[in-house]
């Protein structure tokens, strides 16, 4: 299991120690979309939807996301967010919603984790409110786009 850092010597799964990494400012900006039916977009665009504004539940579920991901993923060190934000934006080419959401912290490690699930549990908020008048809904397009800080500095999507 050379180079996974979850895995011990004999292959067992561990919680990482990163009790002497430094404590530094970190950033990850992770994204993924959700697209949908051209009616389902419109609904959410004229504001339409039975269950309320789509995008703002969407919003505070994914900033839940964020604080909620040492729960949910196993071996995900519980952080000290400092930060979080979700840009959810439509996009009538897709047509669905785009999502990116930017978490920080200042710590041991970062916060790639958080970022991918705020920005999932955003594009999961979605789905759940419209899912009503479209089950066909396609959630994809989740990567990291930045992650900035520690020892392995800064990592940019292509």
């Amino acid at each position: 299991m050379a180079g996974l850092t979850h895995f011990d010597g004999k292959g067992d799964a561990h919680m990482v120690d990163v009790s002497d990494k430094a404590v530094t400012d970190r950033v990850a900006i992770a994204a993924c979309h959700i697209k949908m039916l051209r009616e389902t977009f419109d609904i959410i665009a004229e504001g339409r939807a039975k269950k309320g504004d789509v995008l703002a539940v969407a919003r505070l579920a994914g900033i839940m996301g964020a604080k909620k991901t040492a729960d949910l993923i196993p071996l995900c060190h519980p952080l000290p967010i400092t930060k979080v934000t979700l840009d959810l934006s439509l996009d009538p080419d897709l047509p669905g919603v785009q999502i990116q959401a930017t978490v920080k912290t200042t710590g041991q490690t970062g916060v790639e984790m958080e970022a991918l699930t705020a920005a999932n549990i955003a594009a999961l908020t979605v789905y759940d409110m419209c899912k009503a008048v479209d089950r066909g809904m396609e959630i994809g397009g989740t990567r990291v786009i930045l992650k900035d800080g520690g020892k392995s500095g800064r990592y940019e999507a292509k």
